[in-house]
């Protein structure tokens, strides 16, 4: 429950939104050989967590997740993907939203539906750094990008929720063109294999590496990339949106 800025949209009562379920997005970006993830922090509270939000009662889930997203970065073509309901007990900790609720102006009672459990469908996003534009909420101080490995301390299990999306992205990574929204449109072999070991956190053979790749029928080859020196250019790839190469 890390969406507090949805509350406006709504009465005190939590009436237009389904209530005890929540959404929460694991952003990433793609920037200078490193994994980003966008994080906010809470107004006058020093708290950070993972933007989130809220499922209105007339609304697809998916909808509202893209929503939910589209709202903090300015984009609409992003690659959404859901990937696990978290919904352990010890998750929850109404104490700190007394503390971002109070921080702005409100005193809620303790029956008050935001200090209630929530389950939270967690979703990671896919998208293009330098096109995103980070937009913070009238409740939030920041939102902005952060290294994985330098990440401040955040609320709730959100740094679990942030692990376990890794975990996915790395499994599907020869399966969901991962690099659609995380590298330009066109790219070299390499900036594609730098991708790969930025998010499994490993070198890989190069060779090995352009063989599986080329394997899976998901690049097509479109120049090569002159640099106006001697040497010969590495050649320009783009994803083919899903379909296999014709050979």
């Amino acid at each position: 429950m890390t969406k507090l800025h949805s509350a406006g949209e709504t009465n005190e009562k939590g009436e237009g939104f389904l209530k005890s379920i929540a959404i929460d997005a694991v952003i990433f970006g793609f920037h200078d050989d490193q994994l980003k993830v966008l994080l906010i922090e809470y107004k006058g509270t020093g708290l950070f967590a993972l933007p989130g939000g809220f499922i209105r009662t007339e609304e697809d889930l998916n909808s509202a997740a893209l929503r939910v997203v589209s709202e903090r970065i300015g984009l609409e073509d992003i690659f959404l993907d859901q990937f696990y309901v978290f919904g352990d007990y010890s998750r929850y900790n109404p104490t700190q939203f007394k503390i971002i609720m109070g921080a702005n102006g409100s005193v809620p009672t303790d029956d008050h539906w935001l200090l209630k459990r929530f389950i939270s469908i967690g979703y990671y996003a896919l998208v293009d750094f330098t096109k995103a534009n980070p937009a913070p909420a009238a409740i939030f101080d920041s939102c902005n990008w952060y290294d994985l490995t330098a990440m401040p301390q955040l609320i709730q299990d959100h740094t679990r929720i942030v692990e376990k999306a890794l975990d996915t992205l790395r499994s599907n990574l020869d399966h969901k063109l991962i690099g659609f929204n995380l590298l330009p449109q066109d790219f070299t072999m390499g900036d594609l294999q730098k991708l790969y070991e930025t998010i499994l956190g490993k070198k890989l053979l190069r060779p090995a590496f352009q063989r599986k790749v080329l394997a899976l029928g998901i690049l097509e080859r479109v120049a090569k990339k002159w640099t106006g020196g001697a040497h010969k250019a590495p050649y320009l790839y783009r994803f083919r949106s899903g379909k296999p190469v014709s050979e």
